[in-house]
Parts: C-alpha cells; sequence; structure tokens
C-alpha cells in the first residue's frame, strides 16, 4: 500500500506566475477593459474599439502579445500587417496578410502594474518576438510627442509627422527595423 504524500510533497496546480503568448478573441474584453481605462482619459476614446480588437484578434493573433500575471492580463500589444511605406488612416483598422511591415496599434500596461518597467518589457518581448517572423522587416507606430523619447530608447527612430490624427491629437510616426537574427536569449520562444 502506497503512504499519501505529505502536504509539503503535494503537486500543487497553480497558474504560472508571469506568462507572455498571444491573444485570442478570448481576451479581448480584459484587452478593451485597460485599453479604455489608459486612453479614455487622455484623448477621450479608444485607439481600438472593442469590435476592432475583436477582428484583430481574430484575424492576425500572432501580432498580439499579452503579458499574463497569475492569469490576469497585466500589459498587451496588438498589431496588424501593413503593405505601404507610411500609415495612413486607412492602416487603423485594416489588417493586410503577407506583409514585411507590422503596425503597433496599441501598446497598454493596467493602472495597477504601471511605472514598474512592464511596457519596455512587453515592448522588448515583442519586437524579439517578431525578429523570430519569417518575412518581417520592419514596424511602425504613431505616438504623441511624450512618448518618442521611449520608443527611441526602445530603438525606433523618427519617421516624421504622421498623416493620422484621432480626436484632435497630432502624432509622430515611428520605425523598428527587425532584420537579422533575434538576440539569443534563454526562453525567447524562437
Amino acid at each position: 500500500m502506497k503512504t499519501p504524500l505529505s502536504p509539503l510533497r503535494q503537486r500543487r496546480h497553480t497558474l504560472p506566475a508571469s506568462e507572455f503568448r498571444n491573444l485570442t478573441p478570448q481576451d479581448a474584453i480584459s484587452v478593451f477593459e485597460i485599453e479604455r481605462e489608459a486612453f479614455v482619459s487622455v484623448s477621450g476614446e479608444c485607439p481600438l474599439t472593442l469590435e476592432e480588437v475583436l477582428n484583430f484578434l481574430g484575424v492576425c493573433p500572432e501580432l498580439s502579445m499579452g503579458w499574463f500575471e497569475e492569469g490576469q492580463l497585466v500589459a498587451f500589444i496588438i498589431g496588424s500587417g501593413w503593405d505601404k511605406e507610411r500609415l495612413s488612416q486607412e492602416a487603423m483598422t485594416q489588417h493586410v496578410p503577407d506583409t514585411s511591415t507590422v503596425h503597433l496599434h496599441v501598446m497598454s500596461v493596467h493602472r495597477h502594474c504601471r511605472q514598474q518597467g512592464k511596457g519596455s518589457i512587453l515592448l522588448w518581448r515583442y519586437l524579439q518576438y517578431l525578429r523570430c517572423m519569417p518575412g518581417l522587416r520592419r514596424a511602425l507606430l504613431i505616438c504623441e510627442d511624450f512618448l518618442v523619447p521611449f520608443y527611441i530608447k526602445a530603438g525606433f527612430k523618427e519617421a516624421g509627422p504622421s498623416a493620422i490624427s484621432v480626436a484632435n491629437l497630432q502624432f509622430q510616426e515611428m520605425e523598428y527595423t527587425l532584420c537579422g537574427q533575434a538576440y539569443a536569449r534563454r526562453n525567447s520562444g524562437c
């Protein structure tokens, strides 16, 4: 007869402390809640509607990444494919498959997790992940002027004023070159 394991030796079923993975349509509500809290107070509207979040997570989930801690979404990035040199208003709602450019629509961190470096870590992980994807050569995004130094520190270069405006806000377009191999790092997922 087998003796039962002591409580200290019993296997516990727990969620991983921290996990990075592609988002799915099932994550859309959590994504939208974090996005809404982060952007509505600043611009009066979200970069993506719930329907657009669902669409992008349905047609190009591989261009998204979420950071989960103990099963809860704490930060995310949503991207889509784009096929022109610069971003235009139509880039805000379209995904163009099989292109060499990714448009980063939105990156947001849950309000309880801000000012902890999570945005920088998630962006670094996402860019390294994109480097592993065959055919991708660059990433584009738009941001307000005060965020330009953040993206420059992450390796983006200024491409100039964006043709896109939202709620009377003006943006800078930023570009990141993905060419070359992904940085070797343990558990990089490549």
